[in-house]
């Protein structure tokens, strides 16, 4: 079977309506924090969806024995936040996957040549087989960071089919790059935009979203 990237955008109000508030440029740090949890949060759980194993057992209610559904808890789960804007999506993602253990990738991106480079990693030299990775990510530009981050993982083992990524503004540059290097990842977005300024920047996008997250 081929592979293929998909991208999915889910239509979902809760999501459109934080979207609005972190594109609106009068919103001010503390609530644009809180847009970005929120989607944090919903973007995580639509990707989620079929992608963690699970296990059927029985349960004993007060009244009798049923038929119970949950997570495979031998699956290991890793959330990977792309410093710094990473981190405002990861509070979200974070109160669905509250076993999953947080891996920090600092990258910076040069404004002249828009090429990343890493500052800080506290990946694992190696992953455990079957590890779902999530990324949080709040703008897919031009792809380099992404493209930076899934190299790093598959070196330490991680399947690309097992990513999903996590992303509040994609731009196509980004995805026709991902797409060529690693057909079988899986992202969810807010939204897909028009294309990328002369700086790098997605338009309309939101911003820098570190900038406003942090209120620097």
């Amino acid at each position: 079977m081929t592979l293929q990237l998909r991208v999915y955008v889910p239509p979902h109000p809760l999501i459109q309506h934080w979207l609005g508030v972190a594109r609106d440029a009068s919103t001010p740090s503390p609530l644009f924090r809180s847009a970005m949890t929120e989607l944090g949060r919903w973007l995580t759980y639509e990707a989620v969806r079929e992608w963690l194993p699970t296990l059927d057992t029985t349960v004993e209610t007060p009244l009798a024995p049923c038929p119970a559904t949950f997570i495979n808890p031998e699956t290991p789960i890793a959330v990977i936040p792309i410093l710094r804007a990473g981190l405002a999506l990861l509070d979200g993602a974070q109160s669905l996957l509250p076993l999953a253990s947080v891996y920090h990738l600092g990258l910076v991106r040069n404004e002249e040549t828009l090429e990343a480079s890493c500052y800080l990693n506290k990946l694992p030299d190696q992953f455990a087989p079957q590890t779902r990775v999530l990324i949080p990510e709040p703008m897919l530009a031009t792809g380099g960071s992404t493209l930076m981050a899934m190299a790093e993982l598959v070196k330490r083992g991680i399947d690309p089919t097992f990513v999903r990524i996590v992303c509040v503004v994609a731009a196509p540059p980004a995805l026709q790059k991902l797409s060529v290097a690693y057909p079988g990842l899986n992202i969810y977005s807010a939204a897909i935009d028009e294309g990328l300024n002369d700086r790098g920047y997605i338009v309309p996008g939101l911003g820098d979203a570190g900038d406003r997250t942090f209120g620097t």
